[in-house]
């Protein structure tokens, strides 16, 4: 009965898939501390209260930051293609609620969803960081 019950209990053990949906072939960005705060009252982030725009933070996290507006939410992105090696090309150039890395390939996101237009054969969606609303100020971190 010991036996059986130590089998059962091994099988169990190592049936267990791990619930990790992490692809290991998305480890080209460093996780990076980020914590900063944007005045939507400043001429540079106007644009954001407009639905369907987005701006690019420089100095922050792997490649920047893209924030995106859809006039109800905002959403904040690494501006590193995770599909790439961080490198100058790698950088996603925004354009509404879409962006393109500047590589040969022309990697196109989606900055509601963090996804891949036209998939490719890629996996890695862009890295997302929080974003947290207060009066006319965003709080974006991780």
């Amino acid at each position: 009965m010991k036996l059986f019950i130590c089998s059962l209990l091994f099988l169990t053990l190592t049936a267990c898939s791990s619930n990790s949906v992490d692809d290991r072939n998305c480890n080209f960005l460093l996780d990076i501390g980020v914590n900063v705060s944007i005045d939507l009252t400043l001429p540079q982030y106007s644009q954001l209260t407009f639905a369907g725009n987005s701006v690019y933070l420089e100095n922050q996290g792997n490649a920047g930051i893209i924030v995106a507006s859809t006039g109800v939410d905002f959403y904040a992105w690494d501006a590193a293609d995770p599909n790439h090696a961080l490198s100058d090309c790698s950088v996603i150039i925004p354009s509404g609620l879409n962006g393109t890395c500047g590589c040969g390939d022309e990697n196109t996101y989606n900055f509601v969803t963090g996804t891949l237009a036209g998939n490719n054969g890629l996996n890695c969606p862009l890295k997302n960081y929080r974003v947290q609303v207060n009066g006319n100020s965003l709080l974006i971190f991780n």
